[in-house]
């Protein structure tokens, strides 16, 4: 990988996702340090899209751990095939094996399941390891989650440790809903992703949407900033900025000015809630426009 922070971020935009300046430099200090990153911001500013596009860019593998409330080590790093081993078991009765070698046999690789954090350390090629939402996830998970990311290996009891093949390159998002460990923030570099200028969330839509130009594309971007400023119970992210501009070009949209009524019947892209739709009424959508040029 390049280490020229221009040059990457133009690679990145290459891939379709248009980073900033200092999420492009944290990505390039994560190769320089091999060090994790994580991402912080609201649900929807495109964190996900951060490792998904790095996949992409680097062409190779992402290997995707998707936290939630209760995830344990079963289900992040590895677990034994039960009803195979039962069957194995079954199949060596009335063999002479003692009961060591039965043993020895059914606790083999044969029988390992992996999971995503095993998955990650155990590939040829490095892959990009995405540990997505980690804040949804308990305390207790942090500790298995700090074992991986400190030395890159997993305790086997029956096998014995697994050490790393390759060292992926790790990307763990966090919505904030909880508060991160202090040993886990340590362990990681550190990003805040917040909503893009209407600049750059302009270039992401010309990126993304076919057949918009620049002019429509800047004024979806104003009046997207504009909007996430009202009292809104779900504020919408970079998504929802994409399909309702790929609704509107669909629908033969030239110019916002033009086109009220349809800005406004196609409010749906964006508002998620039935608080937020009657909040956003045709009066506030247009005094909105009004300060978009």
């Amino acid at each position: 990988m390049t280490l020229d922070r221009d040059t990457f971020a133009k690679d990145l935009a290459e891939t379709g996702y248009v980073a900033d300046d200092g999420l492009a430099t944290a990505l390039l200090l994560t190769e320089m340090l091999n060090r994790p990153l994580l991402l912080e911001g609201e649900a929807g500013v495109g964190k996900t899209e951060v490792a998904k596009a790095l996949a992409k860019l680097e062409n190779t593998d992402l290997i995707r751990l998707q936290c939630y409330e209760g995830l344990d080590r079963s289900d992040a790093i590895y677990e034994w095939n039960y009803q195979r081993q039962l069957l194995a078991i079954k199949a060596r009765e009335g063999s002479g094996a003692d009961a060591e070698t039965v043993e020895e046999a059914v606790f083999s690789e044969k029988y390992l399941m992996e999971r995503p954090l095993l998955a990650a350390i155990r590939q040829d090629r490095a892959p990009v390891l995405l540990i997505d939402e980690v804040d949804r996830a308990d305390e207790e998970f942090e500790a298995f989650l700090l074992e991986i990311l400190s030395d890159y290996q997993v305790s086997i009891p029956e096998l014995g440790t697994v050490h790393a093949t390759s060292i992926p390159r790790v990307v763990l998002t966090s919505n904030g809903t909880r508060e991160l460990s202090d040993a886990l923030r340590r362990r990681c570099l550190y990003h805040y992703v917040d909503y893009p200028a209407p600049d750059r969330e302009a270039r992401i839509l010309l990126n993304r949407v076919e057949g918009l130009d620049a002019a429509l594309a800047l004024q979806i971007a104003e009046l997207m900033a504009k909007l996430r400023k009202e009292d809104l119970a779900k504020v919408p992210g970079v998504a929802e900025t994409i399909d309702w501009a790929a609704a509107l070009i669909g629908l033969g949209t030239k110019n916002l000015h033009d086109a009220r009524e349809l800005v406004f019947d196609t409010l749906a892209c964006v508002l998620k809630t039935r608080e937020d739709q009657a909040r956003v009424t045709r009066e506030v959508t247009d005094r909105l426009l009004g300060k978009v040029a």
